[in-house]
């Protein structure tokens, strides 16, 4: 019993901070550097941009269907997880926008301002992700393909961010969607190493007889 609390201890913890943390991200790297957006957020933006639609109703038309399907796939503590960590990120969001002293303007530095983007969303999604959970839809959607597809849950990603982002070409400055690009990239790659180890303690931890923690619910 005391083994179990402290494994729903541990692991509700990390989807807090993971999801505070990708909200700390968001808002004083991407949204303070004017850097574009993949993922079911950039598609709000695009249809907010080419045809006038709300990108909060958008988004919940996305989400909807996809969280339907994830419930009957992947059960219901699952969605019950992720509802918990998209609430704390809108809510971390929201404390960060409101009243958030930090300013990190790193407009001569976009380089590295993108590659901060790419580390700290991607480790934020990534723990998430390996905590079973999901901050949104496009968490959720790559999750589900990843799985039925063979393809890393970070390559599902990039994918996605990209065929957004190359969308939305026409409404985003090149520039902007250069160091976009760069910042999905390294995300990617952060989020397949992040979901990875965890697996690997995983398995160590198996081994040693003490139990695990999964990002899958059986």
């Amino acid at each position: 019993m005391m083994r179990r609390a402290l494994q729903l201890s541990k692991r509700y913890s990390m989807i807090l901070f993971g999801a505070c943390l990708l909200a700390f991200a968001y808002y004083h790297i991407n949204f303070q550097n004017h850097l574009s957006e993949g993922g079911f957020v950039g598609l709000g933006l695009l249809a907010k941009y080419a045809f006038d639609l709300s990108p909060a109703m958008v988004m919940l038309l996305l989400d909807i269907p996809l969280f339907l399907v994830a419930w009957l796939v992947r059960g219901r503590q699952f969605i019950w997880d992720t509802i918990f960590a998209s609430l704390v990120f809108t809510v971390f969001y929201e404390l960060f926008e409101r009243f958030s002293p930090i300013v990190m303007d790193m407009s001569r530095m976009m380089p590295l301002a993108s590659v901060l983007a790419g580390v700290l969303t991607g480790l934020g999604t990534g723990l998430v992700l390996r905590y079973g959970a999901a901050t949104g839809g496009d968490d959720i959607f790559s999750l589900l393909i990843s799985k039925y597809t063979g393809l890393s849950i970070g390559t599902v990603f990039l994918l996605l961010d990209v065929i957004v982002l190359c969308m939305s070409f026409w409404f985003v400055p090149m520039k902007e969607m250069m160091y976009t690009i760069l910042a999905v990239v390294i995300s990617s790659q952060v989020i397949t190493w992040t979901v990875n180890h965890g697996a690997g303690m995983e398995v160590m931890e198996e081994e040693h007889g003490h139990g695990s923690v999964s990002m899958t619910h059986r």
